[in-house]
């Protein structure tokens, strides 16, 4: 059981953005001036899938990010994108904020192990389930951390449990919108939770 559990939560790493910027992970650089800071990472073992944010130490870019809204318009581009999903480590940067509050108390790095075999099979599993026609039709697709992220704070966090913003990414696959009615019509929006076990 403990292996289980030690299993699931190296399939998933959070850093405090403040941290992340300090002491970037392997195959990470940060260049800092007193506005802002970039981060680049190593687009052959990395998805980053982060927008840029405003801190009081200055603004965060994630050089190269795809940001949390992915917007796709052919099938090569939805094959190469989701390759990345299953072989690469996706960052995320998210928030959190204290119940009944609307500002963020604190930001964070998530890193998720795409290629890990667990990762691998629930994105597969849920890209296959809510994705019915590639070719033929649009779509958006929510993939949702928060379980995970929640599951994180359970042993990670101690006092009052945060609620998270922008703790999910979103595919978006445009066909042709002449003939596309279910798109119109709203039928086409799904969403899934990413578990981690």
């Amino acid at each position: 059981m403990e292996q289980e559990e030690s299993a699931r939560l190296a399939r998933m790493t959070v850093s405090e953005l403040d941290d992340f910027l300090r002491r970037p992970p392997s195959g990470f650089s940060v260049e800092s001036t007193p506005l802002r800071s970039v981060v680049r990472g190593d687009p052959d073992t990395s998805l980053l899938l982060a927008d840029p944010c405003d801190t009081s130490a200055g603004s965060v870019v994630f050089h190269g990010s795809l940001g949390r809204s992915v917007t796709l318009t052919d099938l090569w581009q939805y094959s190469d994108f989701r390759r990345s999903l299953v072989t690469k480590n996706i960052f995320m940067l998210v928030a959190t904020r204290l119940p009944q509050c609307t500002e963020v108390a604190k930001r964070y790095v998530v890193c998720v192990r795409g290629a890990d075999p667990v990762v691998r099979w629930h994105m597969e599993a849920g890209l296959d389930w809510t994705i019915s026609s590639v070719a033929g039709e649009s779509y958006e697709v929510e993939v949702d951390l928060t379980d995970a992220l929640n599951m994180w704070a359970t042993h990670n966090m101690t006092g009052i449990k945060p609620e998270w913003v922008d703790s999910s990414f979103t595919l978006k696959y445009h066909s042709d919108p002449l003939f596309d009615f279910p798109h119109w019509l709203g039928f086409s929006k799904r969403k899934f939770k990413l578990r981690l076990s």
